[in-house]
């Protein structure tokens, strides 16, 4: 039955293309598509999932596709359809021999227009939405809420000298959609409010942002988030909360809690070639919660890179994030984020912007610190570059707030032996990589990792922490990318 509908709603999305397409609106259609193989031995430094309970495949094929449509009634108006199949893998899910299971989704379906006689722009549905962050070139996307998608409503306001303010509503969630579970009205949503507002100058470009989050008390913030949430189990309840709040029988005091971030990112390129970059960030929540569900820290980063090289771009980038105190009681020190995508470089040891999922050791920029060093854009044959990225942290979290987090929700279930770090523990990482077009639109990739890291057993217990030491952490991804 599954099947039948999942081909009716394709087949429905395919006829309304080639009506509009007969009509005055003009259609578009532009996508990719990737197949690789992930090779690993010791994922998570230990081959174990987050809480050691399964073990990982050392090769897993994956496939995932984007197909984007915009519909196109002028240069004013048009509306974006996008679905996508999402790294599964072969042999599971779609890819099942003879009966597979439906795993397509909607991941873009917004309308976009402008205010008429006017260059205001709307952009309303499920949309991409990235806060700022100073070089999405180097660091890919904000800590807070980037590189990925939201239902939201979206103005943008232009004004003189090139400035132009974004602002908006997003709901994150709505766990119980429009109608409640008895007849008591609860607060089941998660919602944002944003505005930025670049100002750029000759060579330079700064953008202050600011966000405000409503979270409500009944919503469901055990949704998974990230590219690796089945290694990792990060999810928005360990992005948003301290330990106290996940402990059995823990509640929060209001119905509705208030977020607030507040950043600018700068961008200084007037030194050309040599660029210069930073981002700093305060966020805060649960401010009139009790104690323990209070969450809030600092996080900054600081980068550069020299452009004018002819084989390569050096490339180098330091960040710092505040960390847990001692006490679980008083709350968590980290900085609270949504959904994050930040990473230097491409760096093996962050879930960021790498080609291929499922290739990241998934290490949490909050409450560490630590340096990127890279040479990117490597490039001695025609249509081959090459990236060669090595990155080390370190922890700001106080191991007995670990600790104690673990003793109140489980080992890996709000922190994680190497995603998470304490003061006492460093990770480290190495990746090259490789991409070759065989075609203008057709690249053979590769990406080669190694990580390694120095744990405390009396945080994560001699288990997790032996079987670290038995090995260093390696991945191999091969495969290929179509985009058109």
């Amino acid at each position: 039955m599954k099947r039948l509908v999942s081909m009716a709603l394709i087949a429905a999305f395919v006829a309304c293309s080639a009506a509009a397409a007969f009509g005055a609106t003009s259609v578009k259609v532009a996508g990719d598509a990737r197949i690789w193989g992930n090779s690993w031995t010791r994922i998570n430094y230990t081959g174990w999932n987050a809480r050691g309970t399964t073990t990982g495949d050392p090769l897993t094929i994956w496939e995932r596709y984007r197909l984007r449509t915009d519909f196109i009634a002028n240069g004013n108006l048009k509306f974006r359809a996008g679905i996508r199949v999402n790294n599964r893998a072969w042999g599971n899910d779609t890819f099942t021999v003879d009966n597979p299971s439906v795993a397509i989704d909607v991941y873009q379906a917004y309308l976009q227009f402008k205010c008429p006689g006017s260059d205001v722009e709307f952009t309303i549905g499920l949309q991409d939405v990235d806060l700022p962050v100073s070089a999405p070139g180097l660091l890919n996307s904000s800590p807070v809420f980037g590189g990925t998608r939201a239902a939201a409503a979206l103005v943008t306001i232009p004004g003189g000298a090139g400035l132009k303010l974004t602002g908006g509503f997003i709901r994150f969630l709505d766990t119980n959609k429009d109608f409640d579970t008895t007849t008591t009205q609860v607060a089941d949503e998660f919602d944002g409010y944003l505005m930025t507002l670049p100002i750029p100058l000759d060579g330079f470009l700064a953008t202050p942002w600011a966000m405000l989050g409503v979270t409500g008390r009944n919503a469901n913030y055990a949704v998974p988030v990230g590219n690796t949430p089945r290694s990792t189990n990060q999810s928005l309840a360990t992005n948003l909360f301290p330990a106290a709040s996940l402990a059995p029988g823990a509640t929060f005091r209001n119905a509705q809690n208030l977020y607030w971030w507040a950043g600018a990112s700068v961008a200084l390129t007037s030194a050309d070639p040599f660029k210069f970059y930073a981002d700093l960030i305060y966020g805060q929540g649960n401010a009139g919660d009790r104690k323990a569900n209070r969450r809030g820290g600092l996080f900054l980063d600081v980068a550069a890179e020299y452009t004018n090289l002819l084989y390569f771009t050096p490339q180098a980038a330091f960040w710092y994030s505040t960390g847990e105190d001692g006490s679980t009681t008083n709350g968590s020190e980290r900085m609270p984020s949504v959904v994050g995508s930040w990473g230097p470089s491409t760096s093996f040891l962050f879930d960021s912007s790498q080609a291929f999922g499922e290739g990241s050791m998934g290490l949490n920029p909050m409450g560490s610190a630590g340096f990127a060093l890279s040479l990117n854009a490597i490039s001695f044959l025609q249509s081959m570059i090459h990236r060669l990225t090595f990155a080390y942290a370190w922890g700001t979290n106080s191991p007995r707030a670990l600790r104690n987090a673990n003793l109140l929700t489980g080992v890996g279930t709000y922190a994680q032996m190497g995603r998470d770090l304490t003061a006492n523990e460093h990770v480290m990482g190495l990746n090259f990589d490789t991409r070759y077009d065989l075609y203008g639109n057709l690249a053979l990739i590769a990406e080669t990792g190694w990580a390694h890291g120095q744990f405390q057993q009396s945080v994560w217990g001699h288990r997790f922490v032996n079987q670290a030491r038995n090995g260093d952490a390696w991945k191999v991804a091969f495969g290929l990318q179509y985009t058109f």
